[in-house]
């Protein structure tokens, strides 16, 4: 199968000097892209210059994951799509388990491998760990990472299995149905655009998976800080209006409000640690959510299907049941 990494830049020179030379090493076989969403530093100068292998496609103008990603991958063509953050650490042999995957079965469509934390190796990283899930009420959660509770990878997670979504920061996807699909939803911008995609993928019968036996690094936050007033307005934005586009007709409204006031309470909790800046980007993501409802309600494509949760309420188990690890959910 023809592979190509694709990996997105925005002014992100720093993470191409530090990262690439592991992807250049360790993926012997496989087309390796830039795409760059129109950067102002010289990212694609420094590429062209130390890596003239490496094939770049430059954006018009910064178009965010989402976007950034659809508007690159016209250009690029292969069979297996490998969407890399710019701060991922490769390691040796990390191709080959994934791509054997697709080889034996063909009803697999999407993978991630296991993502562990740049900064402290032993544990999961937050923004896949191994392998996503979400609960009934659209709160993402991963096999490892619960909220802002990372487990130590001590071999618990080593088990190939079924996932709802898997991580944005390292993506597999075939091309065949990246198209057919029409790619991530570009009005996401950033941030959870891979679990809307993994989740039209489930209701359109495709399944995608978590293969262990590969590994990667992540930093993460390397563009938006955890805890950035914007990445906060993204994240709840972007789930409600995944909700609206995945959920089931006959849970749909009913699930939002109950949603809505979580997220209110959530708005709250942030007011009382002293946080106004991003109490209020929960608020602006709820009044963006509502100017977005209509056009967003009008995607919906599929016969939703009401198995995607393994969990009802991700907030209630972690708060209030103190569970912190993902095998004390189930």
């Amino acid at each position: 199968m023809k592979t190509a990494i694709v990996i997105l830049n925005w002014n992100g020179k720093k993470l191409l000097e530090q990262f690439l030379p592991s992807v250049a090493e360790y993926s012997q076989g496989a087309e390796i892209w830039v795409a760059d969403n129109a950067s102002t530093d010289d990212s694609v100068a420094f590429v062209q210059s130390a890596y003239p292998d490496i094939k770049i496609v430059q954006n018009p103008t910064n178009m965010g994951f989402a976007g950034g990603y659809n508007q690159a991958l016209k250009s690029i063509d292969a069979d297996i799509y490998v969407l890399v953050n710019s701060d991922i650490e490769v390691t040796e042999n990390w191709l080959s388990p994934i791509l054997s995957v697709f080889e034996k079965e063909p009803e697999t469509a999407i993978i991630q491998p296991k993502i562990r934390d740049f900064k402290r190796k032993e544990y999961f990283e937050y923004a896949g760990a191994a392998g996503g899930f979400i609960d009934s009420y659209g709160y993402p959660f991963c096999r490892g990472r619960l909220f802002d509770t990372l487990e130590k990878d001590e071999g618990q997670y080593d088990d190939d299995c079924e996932i709802l979504w898997a991580s944005g920061a390292c993506f597999f996807i075939r091309k065949k149905l990246f198209d057919e699909l029409g790619g991530f939803d570009a009005d996401f911008f950033a941030h959870q655009e891979e679990i809307d995609l993994c989740w039209r993928a489930f209701n359109a019968g495709h399944t995608t998976k978590y293969v262990a036996s590969s590994t990667v690094f992540h930093v993460g936050g390397a563009t938006l800080s955890e805890g950035s007033p914007r990445k906060i307005h993204l994240n709840f934005r972007n789930s409600l209006l995944m909700l609206v586009k995945n959920l089931p007709s006959n849970t749909l409204f009913s699930t939002i409000f109950i949603r809505l006031c979580l997220d209110g309470i959530a708005g709250i909790r942030f007011l009382t640690q002293g946080k106004p800046a991003q109490c209020w980007a929960v608020a602006s993501a709820h009044f963006a959510f509502y100017k977005m409802l209509r056009i967003n309600y009008l995607k919906r494509q599929y016969l939703q299907k009401s198995n995607y949760f393994k969990l009802n309420n991700i907030v209630f188990a972690y708060f209030l049941e103190r569970k912190k690890t993902f095998k004390q959910l189930f």
